[in-house]
């Protein structure tokens, strides 16, 4: 796979992934392409150890995926793994949202993860998510739905109404971050119900579903600006949910190419933004039970593990120009200069001499310049599902991921070649 073709897809798969649930759809999509089989959590697969060929997949909550290809005995020769996951920090809309305040329609929303709100402002927003409807015959059912066009923003305070808010601005959850979608006509305040509107858009956009009742949803407000190669020589991917779609996305790429000889397997869970603690989550069992279905018996599953190794891919923070303090000086990662191993002191991140000496070894085969990145002494350092992981199934695991610029903004930006570089790792690791 060339640079050009890799980005390319990468975009098509953001600007398509709203929301996890519309990026394990995606994943889906790609999987049974190239030749991969769903399997059902409530099946009996009828895999054995002793079967060494086939490519499967398996989805949980609509939000997560594990993705394997089996080539040898898993007790013998264990598990080549690569994690990240499908979440990222957004507005969330609650279960009664309708507000009317000065005659204007708004939805009440809550912060989901570690959002960076200021961007949020003065942007052009949709909605998208899962809606769960009943029919007239009684069944209860599920689809996504995404208005994908503009219907709402939420507009900054005039400057001329606070004359601090460059020096400071103060944001509070409850009142300041709901969006505006409509103004109400004159003498009529009355709320619209909001499962009705979502009713009709499932009807318009699912019409072969019965659908009598919007019965819940779980929907998330995004920014419609489309992911975007920028810069004087298209160095940069600006994009909404970079953290950590880029990491999904590049595991695909790569497991879709990976030596059948290997057992190789990509999870990407839901809930890290939010602590993981859930079914979906890297703290819930979903991997564990994948992988003890895929041995003969739990000493199988354990001389596996001992044989296994992961890749834990979340996006890394790349020093800053206009705030090159906020890094340790020796450790400021730079964009489109290779990706970044993550370390820290008290197992934040899971990486031990041994496993980042093996992505180094990696790096090299795959000609790929590598960084390392550790916090300042004096600030307090993000986490990832790789000390998680490695806890509930004891495997060996580094952390990694690209550079990254705005964090948890409503729209980063990396390096287009740390991208394609992290591909080529992966690959090389998979192979």
């Amino acid at each position: 796979m060339q640079d050009s073709e890799f980005i390319e897809g990468l975009l098509k798969f953001l600007q398509a992934s709203p929301t996890p649930f519309h990026a394990v759809t995606q994943m889906q999509n790609m999987l049974a392409e190239n030749g991969f089989q769903q399997l059902s959590e409530a099946d009996a697969w009828g895999l054995k150890a002793s079967d060494t060929s086939g490519k499967f997949y398996v989805i949980r909550n609509d939000s997560s995926i594990i993705a394997f290809t089996l080539g040898c005995d898993p007790a013998e020769h264990g598990f080549r793994i690569v994690g990240a996951h499908t979440d990222s920090p957004c507005l969330k809309v609650k279960p009664n949202p309708e507000v009317v305040k000065q005659g204007y329609f708004q939805l009440g929303v809550e912060v989901y993860g570690g959002v960076l709100l200021n961007p949020w402002f003065d942007r052009d927003l949709s909605l998208a998510g899962r809606v769960n409807y009943v029919t007239p015959d009684g069944d209860v059912g599920s689809a996504l739905v995404d208005f994908e066009q503009a219907i709402a923003s939420i507009p900054s305070l005039a400057i001329h109404l606070d004359r601090e808010a460059n020096e400071k601005h103060e944001i509070n959850k409850q009142q300041h971050i709901l969006p505006i979608l409509m103004k109400l006509p004159e003498g009529n305040e009355q709320k619209p119900d909001f499962r009705e509107i979502l009713l009709r858009l499932l009807l318009k956009q699912s019409p072969e579903l019965k659908v009598e009742r919007v019965l819940d949803y779980e929907l998330s407000f995004y920014d419609v600006q489309a992911p975007a190669v920028i810069g004087l020589h298209q160095d940069f991917v600006a994009s909404a949910r970079l953290d950590n779609l880029l990491s999904c996305y590049t595991g695909l790429m790569a497991l879709l190419r990976a030596d059948s000889k290997q057992n190789c397997l990509l999870v990407c869970n839901d809930h890290e933004e939010v602590g993981s603690m859930s079914a979906a989550g890297a703290q819930g069992p979903f991997l564990r039970s994948v992988l003890e279905r895929l041995c003969a018996s739990s000493e199988d599953f354990s001389r596996s593990m001992n044989q296994s190794m992961m890749i834990s891919v979340d996006n890394a923070h790349g020093v800053h120009p206009n705030y090159a303090d906020k890094h340790d000086e020796n450790h400021g990662p730079i964009l489109n200069q290779g990706p970044v191993i993550k370390m820290n002191a008290n197992q934040r991140y899971a990486t031990n001499s041994e496993t980042s000496a093996a992505f180094r070894y990696i790096c090299e085969e795959a000609d790929v310049p590598v960084q390392a990145f550790v916090v300042r002494s004096d600030m307090a350092c993000g986490s990832t599902i790789g000390p998680i992981t490695a806890s509930e199934i004891g495997v060996r695991t580094i952390d990694v991921g690209v550079p990254t610029f705005a964090m948890h903004s409503i729209r980063e930006l990396a390096g287009r070649w740390d991208a394609f570089y992290l591909y080529r790792v992966l690959r090389e690791y998979f192979q």
